[in-house]
């Protein structure tokens, strides 16, 4: 069976069209914001260092059980 990988103009002209009738010209906008959104979040989300809020402190820099010196 054969399953084409490539999108033409001609079937990218019906998904707009479908698309158009499902929400109305209205509702679009607000369709691609919310996407824009959420992409820009994922972009955040995948450039954001959480590896120093997963190390553990040095024990040598943690004040507290120190002997003191006398």
């Amino acid at each position: 069976m054969f399953i084409p990988c490539m999108i033409g103009y001609g079937q990218l002209l019906i998904i707009v069209f479908v698309v158009i009738l499902l929400f109305g010209g209205a509702k679009i906008p607000e369709l691609m914001r919310g996407m824009g959104r959420g992409v820009r979040e994922f972009k955040d989300a995948m450039n954001t260092d959480y590896s120093s809020e997963n190390k553990k402190p040095n024990p040598a820099d943690v004040p507290g059980d120190k002997p003191a010196d006398k």
